[in-house]
């Protein structure tokens, strides 16, 4: 007599994982009845693969690798998977029958932003990935990503670097997650966050798994940003999944002669992202309505530029090495006499200008920096 936890766990070994009638099933029949049901029938090709799975094994292997199984209705279970269920992208749906986990409570990781891209990206890539990746974990915003070379491993260690929070999805099994060359990455995320996988351990990764655990990044997190990715990619797909679920979706561009650029710009181009060129722009739409300003667009504000308008028309009034009178002043700016001279002596007193013998110029050593 197997327990719900043990059926499920069974469950999860019978890749391919998010397969639409597998779910369905789930649904109607429970996950014992489910499990009964392959075992039931060794002729088809799912009784196949359900008569080879060694439910004890995969428990000893839970425990053996320092992982723990999570199921729907468990405390630690992330309420935001359930928005699976609605949504089919690629022939696959559902929320994960079940996940291993290693590291710290995945109800501490919420809040969440997903960084994902090309594996072979440019220098400039992995720049944005870092430096977006570092800038969220400052703002205690945990990144999400899939351990992969390239951006996803980028987008780990920038926020790594800040000693912030990041969470791997991982196509392969929790105890030798892939690629192998990123373990030691892979145990850096488990201290300093989790390493999550809807395989059990000791399963490698296949093209089907790499695309069902794009599902879970995605609904992971509450955006999803793409740094560069071809016109076919994962990262794409995370993003569909991303926009399907109702998660917000940001696209950093690129350069318009690179491939790894068509992606993000079809994103931003059809509407499907929103353009981003910082971390600023990711909490700006995670942000409620009105909390974030809008940025100026202009760059960070000189400390001339908080001057008083009519003192402004003064101070700008003077050119390098002038030495003006207050009539002078007063004919440039349109100011009256009075009020160009009171203008002018309040500059000087606050260091903008400098006066001898009735005569206004520029400081010595400006201070517009």
């Amino acid at each position: 007599m197997v327990t719900e936890r043990q059926a499920r766990m069974a469950l999860c070994a019978l890749t391919p994982l998010g397969q639409p009638n597998v779910v369905k099933a789930l649904g109607e029949f429970g996950a014992v009845e489910l499990w009964r049901g392959f075992l039931a029938q060794p002729e088809t090709s799912w009784g196949r693969r359900a008569v080879a799975v060694d439910v004890a094994q995969l428990e000893r292997a839970t425990q053996g690798c320092g992982s723990r199984f999570l199921m729907p209705g468990d405390e630690e279970w992330p309420a935001s998977l359930a928005g699976l269920s609605g949504v089919e992208v690629t022939a696959q749906t559902g929320e994960p029958i079940g996940l291993w986990v290693k590291g710290r409570p995945l109800t501490e990781l919420g809040g969440g932003v997903a960084i994902v891209g090309s594996r072979a990206c440019t220098t400039y890539g992995e720049h944005a990935a870092v430096t977006f990746a570092a800038d969220l974990g400052m703002q205690d915003r945990p990144v999400i990503s899939g351990l992969a070379y390239g951006v996803d491993a980028a987008a780990h260690l920038g926020v790594l670097g800040v000693r912030g929070t990041t969470v791997a999805v991982v196509a392969s099994g929790v105890d030798e997650p892939y690629p192998v060359a990123n373990a030691r990455l892979a145990q850096r995320i488990v201290e300093a966050g989790a390493l999550v996988s809807e395989l059990p351990p000791g399963y490698r990764p296949t093209r089907y798994a790499f695309l069902a655990r794009n599902r879970i990044i995605a609904a992971l997190a509450d955006a999803v940003v793409v740094v560069e990715a071809a016109a076919r990619s994962g990262a794409k797909n995370t993003a569909s999944w991303a926009n399907a679920l109702g998660r917000h979706v940001l696209a950093i561009p690129g350069p318009i002669t690179s491939s790894l650029s068509a992606t993000p710009h079809k994103l931003i181009r059809d509407g499907e992202a929103i353009l981003a060129t910082s971390a600023d722009d990711v909490l700006a739409v995670l942000s409620p309505l009105g909390t974030v300003g809008e940025p100026s667009g202009r760059g960070k504000d000189r400390p001339i530029d908080q001057l008083p308008l009519p003192l402004m028309e003064i101070r700008e009034a003077v050119g390098a090495r002038e030495q003006l009178s207050a009539a002078q002043l007063s004919a440039r700016t349109g100011q009256s006499m009075m009020d160009a001279l009171a203008h002018a002596a309040e500059l000087v007193e606050s260091g903008w200008l400098e006066e001898a013998s009735g005569l206004f110029s520029l400081p010595g050593r400006q201070r517009e920096g």
